[in-house]
């Protein structure tokens, strides 16, 4: 969100999933949709069936790299080398949309002196990517009118996250895809109701609707809307929280809907700070990893348990239905933040989730023209909605953008935080898998017979060189931890590098990754860091 809301003034994915299908093409960089997104990577499949070109650009061999007409395999953590190629080759073959950069951008001539320097040559060095493969992607992307642009946590979970972003915000800028239909830069959210969460203001540095909360005018408006004075100070990011309570400065927590000491980077610090805490409390459809330190567990009812409104990656507003009865004492989330609310002295005037979205309505502008009535008969609505005979927004930044003129930057390349050694000399990168979301459907067990382990992704060089075996267990060992997997030899990865899931408590990576974070997130590097793998002495069976 902060990349795109700063080059364009709004963080939300640009364009509609629908739109998918009638690409023409797709740059997919830091995206195994087909597994972390399966909805959209369907699409992007059928679209690709259909004649649309892909432009993958994944150190992965995905299933999307079989579908691509250009598979760039960069490597981890290179990422701003190879889009400031791409604009240089785009700029200095006059491909660039002139017009469209004059009319609606600024700070092209500082663009153009950052990746002046970043000519296909010097690029392949730091990427590996060919030279050739670099010119052939630029072109076909900037030539197609239809061009869009997806990605994902391989593009934001690195210190450089932010600038990633607003580097690819500038190719989208530079060649007039952005604010078209069929185009776009579009993050595609890797939860259900991230988007919404975040249009509700669950963020350390916003009021609900985006107005920042050193916005004084904001505050005064949101205060008089809850008849409470806000706070005049920005809150901390989770890596902050995590370090203040280690540090004995920040004694409580309310854990909701999140499993830090599973998920989170350098688990074994997480840890230490769930365990400074005075006081953890956690909400969750069951028990997690975190939920073992808390002092309070609430739990809560899941999806099909209640009623109320998702909002989706492509800022689609939904009616969610209650199918069942929450077990046990298991309650809407809504109701347990309005009986906490209570006991700490504020009355929230609500009876249902009707009641809250009718004040999201009055208190944010882009949601005033949705309602109850309107999503239950068409479907659903894309903010922007700012009245009732508003349609909704199909694609964002239509003539003008959000913030009005579209900010070019020149992002020169910063390599990761931790780079491989002669003690550490694989690399390791993260992400998911197509059978298990996160932690919580581990409690499937249909699920769990298909994945019951970490298998993770070691290339066949990596293995005739340490003597391994397909399905044995070896040592995987960072600067932070050390724990054992099981494996799968695969030509997925490229030789040197090694790629886990974080879905299993039993070979849990994140006590392995690294938690340097984005200066401007603190969103951790959870997809570069160094490690050691060693073969594991097997059991004798007798």
């Amino acid at each position: 969100m902060a990349g795109l809301a700063a080059t364009l003034g709004s963080g939300a994915m640009t364009n509609s999933i629908s739109e998918i299908e009638g690409d023409d093409v797709l740059l997919i960089i830091g995206s195994n949709a087909t597994e972390a997104h399966p909805i959209i990577g369907n699409k992007m499949k059928r679209a690709a069936v259909r004649g649309a070109k892909l432009i993958v650009i994944d150190p992965r061999r995905t299933e999307l790299a079989e579908y691509a007409h250009l598979w760039l395999q960069l490597k981890p953590g290179t990422d701003n080398a190879l889009t400031n190629a791409l604009l240089h080759v785009i700029i200095s073959n006059d491909w660039h949309a002139k017009e469209y950069i004059e009319e609606r951008c600024e700070g092209f001539d500082d663009l153009w002196e950052t990746v002046k320097d970043y000519t296909p040559e010097r690029s392949a060095e730091i990427t590996g990517v060919p030279a050739d493969l670099i010119c052939r992607a630029a072109e076909l992307y900037a030539k197609t009118p239809k061009a869009g642009i997806f990605y994902t946590l391989g593009i934001t979970e690195h210190t450089v996250g932010t600038a990633n972003v607003m580097n690819l915000a500038n190719l989208g800028m530079v060649t007039g895809h952005i604010g078209v239909e069929n185009a776009g830069v579009n993050p595609m959210r890797g939860q259900n109701n991230v988007q919404g969460s975040c249009d509700m203001g669950a963020l350390p540095n916003s009021l609900p609707g985006y107005p920042s909360v050193n916005d004084e005018a904001a505050r005064a408006r949101f205060s008089e809307a809850y008849g409470v004075p806000l706070p005049e100070k920005m809150g901390l990011r989770i890596p902050e929280m995590l370090d203040m309570a280690v540090y004995g400065k920040l004694k409580a927590m309310y854990i909701m809907g999140e499993d830090p000491a599973l998920t989170d980077a350098d688990a074994n610090h997480v840890r230490k700070a769930l365990e400074s805490l005075d006081f953890l409390v956690t909400q969750n459809i069951f028990m997690t990893e975190t939920s073992k330190y808390a002092d309070v567990f609430l739990p809560a009812a899941l999806y099909a348990e209640k009623e109320g409104t998702f909002t989706n990656t492509e800022r689609r507003v939904q009616r969610v239905r209650k199918a069942v009865e929450p077990p046990g004492e298991c309650r809407p989330d809504w109701q347990i933040i309005i009986d906490l609310s209570e006991r700490l002295g504020h009355h929230m005037p609500f009876s249902s989730p009707q009641e809250v979205f009718e004040e999201v309505r009055r208190v944010i502008p882009n949601f005033a023209g949705i309602t109850y009535d309107r999503l239950e008969n068409e479907g659903g609505l894309q903010w922007p909605c700012p009245s009732e005979d508003h349609p909704g927004t199909k694609y964002l930044h239509k003539g003008v953008f959000t913030r009005g003129k579209g900010l070019l930057q020149g992002i020169p390349f910063e390599p990761p935080a931790e780079l491989c050694d002669e003690e550490y000399p694989t690399l390791l990168t993260t992400g998911r898998m197509l059978y298990h979301y996160n932690i919580s459907t581990r409690i499937s067990a249909s699920l769990e017979m298909l994945r019951p382990h970490e298998l993770a992704e070691v290339s066949p060089g990596d293995a005739a060189r340490l003597g391994f075996a397909d399905g044995e267990m070896i040592r995987v060992s960072s600067r932070r931890g050390s724990i054992t997997t099981r494996i799968r030899v695969t030509d997925k990865v490229p030789t040197g590098t090694i790629f886990m899931t974080f879905h299993f408590k039993e070979s849990p990576v994140n006590e392995l990754t690294n938690s340097a974070g984005d200066p401007v997130t603190q969103t951790a590097e959870f997809k570069v860091c160094a490690v050691r793998m060693e073969k594991v002495e097997q059991p004798v069976t007798i």
